[in-house]
Order: C-alpha cells, then structure tokens, then sequence
C-alpha cells in the first residue's frame, strides 16, 4: 500500500473524504516528513504544526458533518489536504519573511490575508507552513539570509530554482502534495524544471491579486504539483475572481480538472529553441529533450511547426527597469535597509531613479514586446519551448553578490525561454518531460493564448499519458532518493 505522501492531492483529497484516511493522520506524516528530511532541502522557512493539527481537527469534524453533503465536497474540494504557502503571502498571526533578513521576526497582522489565501483556507486546506522563497521574490534562485537555499532533491548540490523554490522543493521531496506559487518572469516554471514536477502560470487576469496585486501586470498566482490533474485541481481553487480587480479574465465553462479529460483533437504546435537574449546557447541536453519531445507530440498526431524566435534582441530591456521598481516598492524601513542583499538593494537604487515617464515609457515597451509575442503565438494552438537554457545549476552559482549586475544576466542566460510569456501574460506550463544524465529533470514549456489553459491542460494531459515512465504513483520518471 503507498504511503500518504505518496498519494496525489486529488487521491488524497478523495480518501479523507471518503474516510479512508484522517486529516489528522495525514497531516502528522507530513509534519514528521519535515522534520525528518526538509534539513536537506529547505523547502520551508516556517513550520506551522500547532495551526496545521488545529486545521486538520477542524476538518476531520467538518466531514464528519457533511459525510453525505455534495454541496459540501464542491465548497471545500481539499478538505483535510494539508498544502503550505509562499512566504510572499501573509497569513495573519504567521511568521511572513518575504524571503528578507528585515523582515525575519514579521508576524502577519489581522487583517493581511490575501485572496488567495482565503481561497485556499475555504477550499478546507491545512497550512503546513510558509515555502522557502529568495528575497521579495526577486531572483530565479532561493537563496536568502533568512533560511537555508532550497535545493532539488533530485541533486541537493544543485539549487531548487526560483522564486517558487521552496514550494517546487516541497511537492518534489513528499513534504506536501502540491503547493501555491508565484510568478513575475519565471518563477514557478523555473523550479518546477529543476525540481521534475509540473507548474503553470496562468494567464494575466486569471487569478485575481486582491487585495493588492503586481501593478506591471507581469507576476501571478499559480499551481506546482506532481501531475497534471493535481495542478489543473489546483488551479481551479485559485482562480477565482474579486471585484475590482483591474484585469479580470471570466470563469470557464468547464473546471481545469474536467479539461484534463478531454480530448485536444489533433493541434497546430509552433515551436522554437533559440533565445532571443545574445549570446546565449542552449545545452545539448535540453535541446534534446526538446526534439524527444517534439517527436512525442507529432507522434500523437500534433502538427509541428518551426517558428522563428518571434521576439528581436532588445525587446525584452524593458523588463528590467519595470523589475526594478517593482523591487523599489517593497515598504522596507529605512533603518533595515542595510539587511538587504546586495541584488535587492542594486535593483531598488535603479528603481528609485526612475522617473515615472522612465517607468511608463518601459510599461510601454514592454507592452509592445508582449503584443510581439501574442502575435506570433496566435496562429498555433500551442507552442513548445524549453523552460530553461540549462540543466539544474548548483546552489550559488547564479548568485554573485559582488557584481549584481552580472548576477542578474546570469538570470537571464538561464531563463530566457520565461520570462516572455510573462510580459504577454500568456499562459504556460513546465512538464517534466526528460531526464538528462545522473537523473537531473529537464523541463519544457508549453504556451499558449490568453485564457487557452483548458486547452493547454488538455495537451499536457495527452502528454503526459506518454511521457510517464516511473511506477505509479510518482509518474513523470525517477522519484528522487529522499523518497
């Protein structure tokens, strides 16, 4: 018999329903999971076990009242699930580090729980803790002064990506089912690829970013998790909207989950595999898990089509400015200022020299860089990218607090394929496709037009039918060895 951790979110989900397995139970093996093996990983920065046992006694009598209720089970679908959040989201009277050193002994006050928060507490999930992420979510490693790197746990020398690093480490180690994340230019198709598990950024507009939210538009809520179907469930927990929210996308028809089911007919699927940032090449490793997967999707009766790389040296400098100041707005007290990291406080410097012409004229380069980029997906289906440049890097290898400048290009080299679809707002998921030698996990992205994730779940679903190759229940591949 698996064990709990083993079982997906959905399984799970299902069996503390139907009783076959206690939230109480469930939730202590996860918390002795962390206990036991999150040294080695960093997936979090806070543990939440007095909250968690609470939310799972409470649960584990909510379904003792509503064992019957249909209504029930489509109002709290994760019942008794145990999942954690982000460290970029307050959760009142829970330690919210923003992945910063100034921010270390923060206890969220009443009143700060996001939207999705909310969300995620009405869905009926347990709060495991608060995911290792790097400082205000900046860079597309976890590496902070507040806790330790998130690492992969396919190769724990290697780092976890980010800045979802810690949710990716978290769903990839068993020391939760699935977990929400964040994206601005990457950053949960980032660690999704490094860790072998899925993760999807939604289109702009999907999930709502009440109470506030990232004015540029480029950063939104999305789902990590080990399958398809449990990202697409996910999803459909996060996506609902709150009035007033500047970029709102309706509802589908169908759930995510139900699209998952359905057959894409046979699709148009672009394709490319050259950056658009000078000088950088993509290694032999991706590349050819790129062509496998190519020769996977023709193979299921996809036509594929070689685009060129839609997007001109230049078009995506704008993103750096709008970085900036978006790093610039972070309330963080001036006395604290010296506690920040050196790419924190060289990003806030240019974002604070900035002019509010400067940040307009960069919104608006941006915009036209993401109309670029829309267009050319437009006459496709889908379309097929790898999600990095690289295989998985070693923890500080990107990072150079010498030289932020240099660190932030190193980003860039090995995120090239990301950021884009950020600034389109289109959405996109990272599959754990491939598996390059010593069993580091390879990921590939695919995209598509804005409000097509049913059509792209669809896709990802069929393939991964065929790319699964581990024992049930892991699926994708080899399960790394801290399982």
């Amino acid at each position: 018999m698996a064990e709990a951790h083993e079982l997906g979110m959905i399984e799970q989900a299902r069996a503390v329903r139907d009783g076959a397995l206690s939230p109480v139970e469930l939730t202590e093996h996860y918390l002795r999971r962390i206990e036991r093996l999150d040294g080695g990983i960093g997936a979090y920065l806070t543990v939440t076990a007095d909250r968690a046992l609470d939310d799972a006694r409470h649960a584990e009598r909510q379904i003792l009242r509503e064992r019957s209720d249909e209504e029930a089970r489509r109002r709290a679908p994760l019942l008794g699930v145990p999942l954690p959040v982000k460290d970029l989201d307050a959760v009142p009277g829970v330690r919210c580090t923003y992945g910063s050193a100034a921010f270390a002994g923060h206890i969220a006050p009443e009143g700060s729980e996001s939207r999705l928060v909310g969300l995620l507490r009405r869905a009926g999930t347990v709060l495991t803790g608060k995911t290792n992420t790097p400082e205000f979510g900046l860079p597309a490693y976890t590496e902070s002064a507040v806790g330790p790197p998130a690492r992969s746990p396919y190769a724990p020398e290697r780092g976890a990506g980010g800045s979802s690093g810690g949710a990716a480490a978290a769903v990839a180690a068993g020391l939760a089912p699935a977990a929400q994340g964040s994206d601005g230019g990457g950053s949960i198709r980032i660690p999704a690829s490094c860790c072998g598990i899925v993760g999807l950024k939604p289109s702009r507009g999907r999930i709502s970013p009440a109470p506030g939210g990232d004015v540029s538009g480029l950063a939104t809520a999305g789902p990590l998790a080990r399958t398809v179907r449990d990202a697409a469930a996910l999803l459909d927990v996060m996506c609902a909207q709150a009035p007033g929210d500047p970029m709102p996308l309706a509802a589908p028809q169908t759930p995510f989950l139900a699209a998952c089911d359905r057959e894409p007919g046979r699709l148009r699927i672009g394709r490319w595999a050259r950056p658009d940032v000078p000088g950088v090449e993509v290694e032999p490793e991706v590349l050819a898990v790129y062509e496998e997967t190519s020769a996977a999707l023709a193979g299921l009766g996809h036509e594929i089509v070689d685009v060129e790389q839609p997007l001109r040296p230049g078009d995506r400098d704008a993103f750096t400015p709008v970085w900036a100041v978006l790093a610039a707005l972070a309330p963080v007290p001036r006395e604290r200022e010296a506690e920040l990291l050196p790419l924190t406080r060289w990003l806030r410097e240019q974002g604070r020299a900035a002019s509010g012409l400067d940040y307009a004229r960069a919104l608006d380069a941006m915009q036209r860089a993401g109309r670029r980029l829309a267009e050319a997906v437009a006459p496709y289906d889908a379309v097929l990218t790898p999600t990095l440049a690289r295989l998985p890097v070693p923890v500080g290898a990107l990072r150079d607090d010498g030289d932020p400048a240099a660190d932030f290009d190193a980003q860039v080299a090995f995120t090239p394929f990301t950021g884009p679809w950020n600034i389109a707002g289109l959405p996109a998921v990272s599959l754990p496709v491939g598996w390059a030698d010593g069993g580091l996990p390879v990921g590939m992205m695919l995209g598509a037009a804005h409000g097509a994730e049913g059509r792209l779940l669809a896709l990802a679903a069929q393939l991964e039918a065929v790319c699964v190759t581990g024992a049930p229940p892991w699926g994708w591949g080899p399960r790394p060895e801290i399982w």
